[in-house]
């Protein structure tokens, strides 16, 4: 009898489990404006490398390489996450993603390397060439004087435009829209960068994603990340849409 209940409560722990591990195929791949398969992936490996879950992490980098993004495309998700989380937090996924390459080669799989960053054409300076690169995400062109942060550690704007948007951001391995979904999801693992969260979420919406999407990322976070995680993105979010769209709330 002790062992039939036991095998009963290891298949429920196994159910929870593959719920919420599984949670980036959930969505209707039907609905137009559904984030697509590796949309859903990035935001998943970039959410749970943000908050440290490695062990989740395992099993949402095999839903990565099964749902259509390579061996490099995932190594650039989890490079360009050192960006807004730290090096701690990237090295620590890449080192995770190692381990699951070598379980699945020693299984006999097969993984798509995928090609390596194109040269840069460095037609201009890289704080040139980050600053048109912002202006392209933001819809706003960077002609007026520094205020905030930039005027008061104009060091750290430099940084900011010559190796976040031009070093990082000109790697062609993934699109503005991936890069930016990966960004938002770090964001909203993490506490109290909700000014940064609300700005990236503007970007998202200027360079092409729904409001239906990004509701979607939100129920992405919930589920992947935290429900915690997703109330406060939810807030940040219902803002920005008020702002952006005014009658959409």
């Amino acid at each position: 009898m002790k062992l039939i209940l036991l095998n009963i409560l290891l298949f429920v722990i196994m159910f929870a489990d593959n719920t919420q591990l599984y949670a980036v195929q959930q969505y209707d791949s039907r609905d137009t404006f559904a984030l697509n398969q590796r949309q859903r992936a990035i935001v998943a490996i970039a959410g749970l490398t943000a908050k440290g879950d490695l062990q989740r992490l395992k099993s949402q980098l095999n839903i990565g390489l099964e749902s259509g993004l390579n061996v490099n495309q995932i190594k650039e998700v989890l490079i360009h996450i050192y960006a807004y989380a730290g090096f701690p937090r990237s090295i620590r996924g890449l080192q995770t993603f190692m381990t699951i390459l070598d379980e699945r080669k020693a299984n006999g799989i097969v993984d798509v390397p995928g090609n390596e960053a194109s040269p840069v054409n460095e037609d201009s300076s890289k704080y040139e060439r980050g600053k048109r690169n912002l202006e392209k995400l933001t819809g706003v062109i960077e002609n007026g004087p520094k205020t905030g942060y930039a005027a008061f550690a104009p060091t750290i704007e430099k940084f900011l435009k010559e190796h976040l948007f031009a070093d990082i951001f000109e790697r062609n391995i993934l699109s503005f829209t991936e890069r930016e979904l990966a960004t938002v999801s770090v964001l909203s693992s993490i506490e109290g960068v909700e000014p940064m969260l609300s700005s990236h979420l503007k970007i998202c919406l200027n360079i092409g994603l729904r409001p239906e999407q990004l509701q979607q990322f939100v129920g992405m976070i919930r589920q992947v990340v935290g429900v915690r995680e997703a109330e406060e993105t939810q807030k940040v979010l219902n803002d920005v849409l008020k702002e952006k769209i005014p009658n959409s709330q």
